[in-house]
């Protein structure tokens, strides 16, 4: 089983930045795309950022020029760099792994129990 572990969130003041991170631990033979989304209070869960294994990264339109997704393959974590923070980027964080468990195994895919980042004065 892998788990995903998120850390990072808390109350900042607008304009602030945040840095947010992603453990995943357990019996992991690879993971492929890490990825970012999140939930605002009231909306469905929206997709954020992805980086695969070998450092490509997709962002959606809101995300581009504030947050910035990347990735240590040694210690299976990722990160998402956020700055100039609005009360709108409230939400909780949500970080999604695509993991293999075993050599030509299937890929599955994972999601962290998130973390909440206020943005308010």
């Amino acid at each position: 089983q892998v788990q995903l572990v998120e850390s990072g969130g808390g109350l900042v003041q607008p304009g602030g930045s945040l840095r947010l991170s992603c453990i995943a631990s357990g019996t992991i033979f690879s993971i492929n795309t890490m990825g970012w989304y999140r939930q605002r209070p009231g909306k469905q869960r929206e997709f954020l950022a992805t980086i695969t294994s070998d450092g490509s990264t997709k962002y959606a339109d809101s995300a581009k020029g504030q947050f910035t997704i990347s990735r240590d393959n040694a210690k299976n974590t990722e990160y998402l760099e956020m700055k100039s923070l609005k009360p709108e980027d409230t939400a909780v964080y949500y970080c999604k792994a695509e993991a293999i468990l075993r050599p030509g195994g299937p890929q599955y895919q994972y999601w962290g129990q998130g973390t909440q980042v206020t943005v308010s004065s």
